[in-house]
């Protein structure tokens, strides 16, 4: 039981005989003070000075309660905890400057029944708090694990020590000690009342137990900051050690530092280790230097933050290892693409002079071929043949030359141009960028992103490369930049001289299942769940796929078919329809993809006179062209349909001036074109067509009209025709030779300067397919006819 001594008796009492139900009280507004200890209080305000004098005048006891919030400057009953404690003035001493300092034996918790004024004193009715304690083991144990930690955290506390040693002797039983220990440690003050609030020993010495293991932590982390700045540390650096040391604290702690200086420190850190020079060093020196005198709150400090933020992130002088290994080079290729052999080849020629002659700023490489046909993997290939880092992104409809070049700082939201970012992703200065679509860039009001990309793709100027955003040179010479486009129609001119031109023409049939079983079949059954040994494609199912359901230059819907058969096949399994491992043949390609789109092949459509098979050149690969004509009765001009361009037209129109020259000369009854009149028309009326090539195709069509002749079947042609008959060349022949084998030609007429073109077609093409190379229309003539 608490006693207290009292003076005229000369005795010790029950504390509980003496303390007053009702007692002066006293605001804390820093920390609460805890039961069991002596401690110097000083306090201000005329207020409470004439308390401390009035309690003197009495019994000398007075109450100590925390403030709920310290900016609260009036003293209110909602503005004080309920729990503090009372103490006994021992003496007071008056200070200099009007203040008070007075000792004081504090003695027991209380808690306020009830505020009875406020003025001129503060008066509370309280009640005494009796501490709640079984002595039992758990609460020795406790005691011992306090000893403990104790001991620990004095070891690294000086502050601690000291108290200790002071104290220990007095603090007689484990409630004393806790509340002593929770007095010093450095902690919330809320987290100090709410120990003052925990009646129960037990529970109030598990949560000091809590705190101080907490602490001991704490000083280790401080220990280490300590030793690990000590061994930096020289005399003459004793400034440097002390911020040092409070950077590493706080670091340490994730406590809140200075946001500006935090940007300042990190930016100088990455500028210093990217070892800038020239312009761009003094233009980052500068930024930064700006950074460190700006508000963080300033619209500014960001848009400078942001600009170092790019400058810091980008590679000027980090480079991808490259060894270049011709023969692995060939691997990969052969691994990665079937065929395509004059592709690889200048591929390899591109690697071989750049393995030579590293500093060798090289050609942009430009593919062209229809959709479906590779062209992005190949530049992923050659990527990774070159060990550098791969980007893509799409020109596609890209209308603003802001999208290349960036935009300037002074728009809200400016960032780099595509250039700059694809770098920034990479982290290389020499990745592969490839620019997809290059043949689909728009044009608007904004800008003209072709334009901005002369510059981008020009060795001689890329070197000093300026984004608007960064307005610092940056040299683009070690990228190599391949494009892609499906025609080159659309691509400015002075765009595609700048750029080596590499085609990628179509497959043929054969070429399709090679890469169907090597790469497409066992891709599709691998995504949809499906095991190489469950599913088997025969050779004729994919030939069945091919000529009855696909006809496109490139794979891409050879794969959707493909994909549509492994979905249906999973789906079957699954309900017990079929039964592992299937074949796929041609007797059952019905039941996964339905009836045949083309129900028939183009070689077999000529079954009369006035139509004529020919070719044509498209973005998506070659095409067969069917051009039918009739004769109409009545008086009139040509008549053409078929969405025929102007091009078309006059080809037209030159084929039947050449069939009216020739009348005579092939006995064609010259009063048949007065009371007659041709129609011609090429189907897919809905399809946009134009270009010469088909001029001799539309005079076959016309002559056989006239005389009554039908064209041989399985054979077509190409070539534009002049108005005296001379069959002059046309371009795409690979293409549109690829075309003709894929729709089951056998003969083949061309322009003979053609002859170039046809040799650069690889055997296994024409193989099967005979070419008959003309001057002139009459040669047609002969050789078309059956």
């Amino acid at each position: 039981m608490d006693s207290v001594e009292v003076d005229d008796a000369k005795t010790l009492v029950s504390v509980d005989r003496v303390l007053p139900a009702k007692m002066l009280i006293i605001p804390m507004k820093m920390r609460p003070v805890f039961p069991g200890i002596l401690m110097p209080l000083v306090i201000g305000g005329e207020k409470y000075i004439r308390t401390v004098e009035k309690v003197l005048e009495d019994d000398g006891f007075i109450g100590l309660i925390l403030n709920n919030n310290a900016d609260i400057m009036e003293d209110r009953e909602d503005n004080f905890y309920r729990i503090g404690t009372i103490g006994k003035i021992i003496k007071k001493i008056n200070l200099p400057d009007g203040k008070i300092n007075f000792f004081v034996n504090t003695i027991k918790r209380f808690k306020v029944k009830k505020f009875l004024s406020f003025d001129p004193f503060i008066t509370a009715a309280v009640s005494y708090i009796e501490d709640k304690m079984r002595m039992d083991n758990e609460i020795k144990a406790l005691t011992r694990a306090l000893y403990a930690e104790i001991k620990e955290v004095s070891e690294d506390n000086p502050f601690f020590t000291e108290e200790i040693r002071l104290n220990m002797a007095n603090l007689n039983g484990v409630e004393k000690i806790v509340d002593f220990v929770t007095s010093i440690l450095n902690i919330d003050k809320e987290k100090q009342q709410n120990i003052l609030e925990t009646f129960d020993i037990k529970k109030r010495a598990e949560k000091v137990l809590t705190l101080l293991h907490k602490e001991k932590e704490l000083l280790k982390l401080q220990k280490k900051i300590q030793e690990g700045i000590n061994e930096k540390v020289t005399k003459q650096q004793r400034e440097f050690f002390l911020r040092e040391q409070l950077k590493a604290i706080k670091k340490e702690l994730g406590m809140e530092v200075d946001a500006r200086k935090t940007d300042y420190n990190k930016f100088k850190e990455k500028l210093d280790a990217l070892e800038l020079s020239g312009e761009v060093k003094d233009k980052a020196d500068e930024e930064l230097e700006k950074l460190g005198l700006m508000d963080e709150r300033s619209p500014e400090y960001a848009v400078t933050r942001n600009y170092l933020e790019a400058i810091c992130y980008l590679p000027w002088n980090k480079f991808s290892s490259e060894d270049i290994d011709i023969p692995k080079a060939r691997r990969i290729l052969n691994r990665d693409h079937y065929d395509l052999d004059e592709v690889k080849e200048r591929i390899l020629e591109f690697l071989s002079v750049k393995k030579l002659k590293p500093e060798s700023k090289g050609s942009i490489l430009c593919l062209i071929g229809p959709p479906g046909v590779g062209k992005t993997s190949v530049g992923k290939s050659i990527a990774r043949a070159m060990g550098r880092k791969f980007f893509r992104f799409s020109l596609g409809g890209m209308r603003d030359e802001a999208e290349i070049k960036g935009h300037r700082r002074t728009y809200i939201g400016a960032m780099p141009g595509k250039i700059i970012q694809a770098l920034k992703i990479v982290g290389t200065k020499n990745p592969v960028i490839m620019l997809d679509e290059i043949d689909k860039l728009g044009m608007s009001f904004q800008g003209d992103p072709s334009s901005a990309l002369l510059e981008v793709l020009d060795p001689e100027q890329n070197v000093d490369f300026r984004d608007h955003y960064l307005d610092l040179p940056f040299d683009l010479s070690h990228v190599l930049f391949i494009t892609t486009a499906n025609t080159v129609d659309t691509i400015p001119s002075p765009l595609l001289n700048r750029m080596e031109i590499i085609r990628l023409s179509g497959y043929i049939e054969e070429e399709k299942i090679e890469i169907g079983r090597r790469y497409i079949i066992p891709r599709s059954l691998k995504k949809h769940g499906l095991k190489n040994s469950n599913v088997k494609f025969d050779r004729t199912a994919l030939k069945e796929v091919l000529q009855g359901y696909v006809k496109e230059a490139g794979l891409r819907n050879f794969e959707k078919a493909i994909d549509k058969i492994s979905r249906k096949v999973a789906r079957k399994y699954l309900e017990n329809e079929i039964e592992f491992p299937l074949t796929v043949k041609r007797d059952n390609i019905k039941d996964f993809l339905g009836e045949r789109v083309f129900l028939e092949e183009t070689a077999h459509r000529i079954k009369r006179p006035g139509i004529a098979t020919g070719l044509a050149w498209t973005p998506l690969g070659g095409a067969t062209l069917t051009i039918e004509s009739i004769l109409i009765p009545g008086k009139g001009d040509l008549k053409l349909t078929g969405s025929l361009g102007d091009v078309m037209v006059e080809s037209a129109n030159i084929a039947l001036s050449f069939v009216l020259s020739k009348m005579g000369e092939y006995k064609v009854d010259g009063e048949l074109f007065e009371n007659n009149f041709i129609h011609l028309h090429v189907p897919a009326g809905a399809t946009p067509k134009d270009g010469p090539s088909a001029g001799i195709t539309m005079a076959s069509a016309m002559m056989s009209l006239v005389t009554g002749q039908r064209i041989k079947n399985r054979l077509t042609m190409t070539g534009e025709l002049s108005l005296i008959g001379n069959v002059l060349p046309v371009g795409g022949i690979k293409e549109k030779v690829i075309a003709a084998k894929r729709a089951g030609m056998k003969n083949i007429v061309l322009p003979a300067e053609n002859r170039k073109d046809l040799n650069e077609i690889p055997d296994y093409i024409k193989k099967g397919i005979t070419f008959h190379l003309v001057e002139t229309m009459d040669d047609v003539v002969k050789m078309v006819f059956a």
